[in-house]
């Protein structure tokens, strides 16, 4: 059985989502999240059972950390260390142990072709708690990384965005990039789910290796998307 993700703590409505979900990677004070925000998700994913990780990201709170800034690897390690531990500070509060790290934004997407910064992230990670699993884009240099540095990897697919053709996925500042439409995205994450192939930006189409299936809590009509993928997954 495929599992469904989602990333919360964002200022969405988290809670509508959770019945639907297997895990989440929660904010942690990069892109955005504080102490409250982080409690609040660590305890919501707590009372569904839902699997907790962290989301660490550019500190660039400003934009969202959706655009790259410029880091040498050792300070990018050094973000995605601090951004999780403080997670995972919370975390032992709760007595939740934290089950995986996924990058967001554009570290999520830097990593993906950055062999560089895969290794710095990966090897966050595996120096912080090497029990923890790293989730990154299907079949991408994190993935790599990750698996070079010796931890558990969850190849990440996508049921709320568009692909490329080299299965990276279509930027958000281009029109269609997110799949709002809920028959749309529930399609998609069966193509997924089955390992038929799904369609591409600009035509053709590309088969992705999935371990979890990610939707976005701030994508428009997140909910619907949320109820007819876990539909479409669990009733295939």
């Amino acid at each position: 059985m495929i599992e469904l993700n989602a990333d919360i703590g964002e200022g969405c409505d988290d809670a509508s989502l959770m019945p639907y979900l297997a895990r989440v990677s929660i904010a942690c004070g990069g892109h955005t999240g504080d102490a409250a925000s982080m409690t609040a998700a660590l305890r919501l994913a707590a009372e569904h059972g839902v699997a907790a990780g962290a989301h660490p990201g550019y500190p660039d709170r400003a934009r969202f950390g959706r655009q790259a800034l410029a880091a040498s690897e050792d300070e990018i390690a050094a973000w995605v260390m601090q951004q999780t531990e403080l997670l995972a500070e919370q975390a032992a509060r709760l007595g939740i142990r934290l089950a995986h790290v996924k990058p967001h934004g554009a570290l999520y997407n830097v990593a993906a072709r950055d062999a560089g910064v895969a290794r710095a992230i990966a090897r966050a990670v595996a120096a912080l708690d090497p029990a923890l699993a790293l989730v990154g884009l299907s079949g991408s240099q994190l993935i790599a990384a990750g698996q070079g540095a010796g931890l558990a990897v969850l190849h990440e697919a996508f049921a709320d965005r568009r692909y490329q053709p080299n299965g990276q996925l279509v930027s958000r500042e281009t029109t269609g990039a997110l799949i709002v439409d809920s028959q749309a995205a529930s399609e998609q994450a069966r193509a997924l789910a089955h390992g038929r192939p799904v369609g591409t930006a600009g035509g053709g189409a590309i088969r992705v290796r999935v371990d979890t299936i990610c939707l976005h809590s701030d994508t428009p009509n997140a909910l619907n998307i949320a109820r007819a993928v876990h539909a479409a997954l669990n009733h295939g």
